[in-house]
């Protein structure tokens, strides 16, 4: 069974220093390096959005980070502007032995939906290419870690779940965003209960 390993939203944003930080983000970059020795096949996911993506908070007035809104039809947490486009919080961490990634695959660059996950947009209108890259090569199973436990790497499990991979989270590799207590947990008991392997 040909593996991959999913690096997820691992950018200079969601670092402590970045614009929308996971705390002890930074944490899951030597596991990062660590695990692609192990692999023949890495992907890393790339949120990229436009300037003006209406997930940002500044897009409307009056509203602060950490509200939720309506977003045509979909709940929306609203956020810091951050990763947007060709900026260098957009840009995977220098620290990731880059060297060792073999596609980036990016999401979330559409200004009227949000993309947690490294497979579809939040209202699963849209595909990004990572199925059908994986799908291409052959892979069956995958090994998925980064930022944050409870968006990004969450939905994009249970997504990899929903299409018939065999999923593995690396848990140590991962760092949550914990806006409400118990978050990163009911994430991890979610990505489990779904069928990911937890190890």
């Amino acid at each position: 069974m040909k593996k991959a390993l999913l690096l997820i939203d691992i950018q200079n944003d969601f670092l402590p220093t970045g614009a929308l930080p996971v705390k002890d983000g930074d944490e899951v970059i030597s596991v990062a390096n660590q695990e692609m020795e192990n692999f023949d096949f890495v992907i890393a996911t790339q949120d990229w959005h436009p300037k003006n993506h209406e997930s940002f908070a500044s897009m409307h007035e009056g509203k602060n980070s950490g509200d939720i809104i309506d977003l045509y039809g979909l709940t929306q947490i609203l956020w810091p502007n951050h990763c947007i486009q060709n900026s260098e919080g957009a840009s995977l961490s220098s620290k990731l032995n880059l060297d060792k990634i073999d596609i980036v695959v990016q999401k979330g660059t559409d200004s009227t939906v949000d993309s947690y996950s490294g497979f579809f947009d939040n209202g699963r209108k849209k595909e990004t290419k990572l199925n059908s890259i994986l799908k291409d090569s052959g892979v069956e199973e995958l090994f998925i870690m980064g930022l944050a436990t409870d968006y990004c790497v969450k939905f994009t499990v249970l997504d990899a779940l929903s299409l018939d991979y065999k999923v593995n989270l690396i848990q140590d590799g991962c760092r949550g965003v914990e806006l409400n207590q118990g978050d990163i947990e009911n994430a991890l008991n979610e990505m489990k209960k779904a069928g990911a392997n937890l190890i």
